[in-house]
């Protein structure tokens, strides 16, 4: 069943999960009791788009305000990163100390 909003003129608005055919009838405030009429009071959930834009629309709106950390379980690094990765280092040590990445990026100056 579809759930519907409902705005009760004492308490505010609920929601109710109703049949169809019944979506304009009032419907009782849970908190109060007072028959409560329909109401929009926020937009529509369409999935008219495809299932990898909604998420990477969803990405980019956590990312806005929540952006995803080190510390969080589950995080990962980026490919090159020689903490998460398992693979053979990329990197080439002199005797110095000095570092280089000749297969990265040969015009990059080593920190």
């Amino acid at each position: 069943m579809p759930l519907y909003e409902y705005a009760c003129g004492d308490c505010g608005g609920f929601t109710a999960s109703n049949p169809m055919s019944q979506y304009r009838e009032p419907q009782p405030c849970p908190a109060c009791g007072l028959l409560a009429d329909r109401a929009l009071l926020s937009a529509p959930a369409l999935a008219t788009m495809s299932a990898a834009k909604r998420s990477a629309h969803a990405t980019n709106e956590r990312s806005a305000h929540m952006p995803r950390t080190s510390a969080e379980p589950g995080a990962r690094h980026g490919a090159g990163c020689s903490c998460c990765s398992t693979g053979k280092s990329n990197v080439v040590t002199a005797p110095d100390g000095s570092k280089a990445f000749p297969t990265k990026r040969p015009w990059m100056i080593s920190h």
